[in-house]
């Protein structure tokens, strides 16, 4: 399955995601790295399975397999990562704040491929989860790294759709 045959899957009642696919997938405002890796941690943060496939093939002879990889890493890692500092963002208790996180996140150090297009994925996912303090620490480091606001709108789009479609999916799913 590719995003076109992921297209074919949404319903006339999402028509609008049926077509802001299409024409993300010829998004020009990234590189394609930087875009299909957009695509990629997105499509693992709706835990989608059909969104993961489509979307896996569609990558598969687009992005290195380090990106690929990559992509992979920055979906799990803000997984966790998410939820740990959605936690501290929300709770009226200021301790933990000072506590440290005690979670391993080597791969943030390291991810095998562009810092910067690393922190655009994990941006992309964090904007699917929710984490508004994860969103602004990514945002300022690809800015700082000379990404423009375009290109971040850009990847916070393609996490909007690709998210619009796993739940759309899932609840065609659950009516049939």
């Amino acid at each position: 399955m590719s995003i076109e045959a992921l297209r074919g899957r949404i319903p006339d009642y999402a028509k609008d995601i049926r077509l802001n696919l299409g024409s993300l997938a010829n998004e020009t405002t990234l590189n394609d790295q930087q875009k299909y890796g957009c695509f990629l941690a997105s499509a693992l943060a709706t835990g989608n399975g059909h969104v993961i496939r489509a979307i896996n093939e569609e990558v598969a002879d687009k992005m290195s397999p380090e990106a690929i990889e990559a992509a992979k890493s920055a979906a799990a890692i803000m997984g966790m990562n998410n939820v740990y500092y959605r936690f501290l963002h929300l709770t009226k208790e200021p301790t933990y704040k000072t506590l440290p996180a005690k979670l391993r996140m080597n791969i943030l150090g390291n991810p095998g491929v562009d810092k910067a297009d690393f922190e655009l994925w994990s941006l992309a996912v964090s904007a699917i989860n929710g984490c508004g303090m994860c969103i602004d620490a990514h945002e300022a480091v690809v800015r700082k790294a000379g990404m423009t606001s375009e290109m971040v709108q850009t990847a916070v789009r393609i996490a909007s759709v690709v998210a619009a479609a796993g739940a759309v999916i899932d609840g065609e799913d659950a009516l049939s």
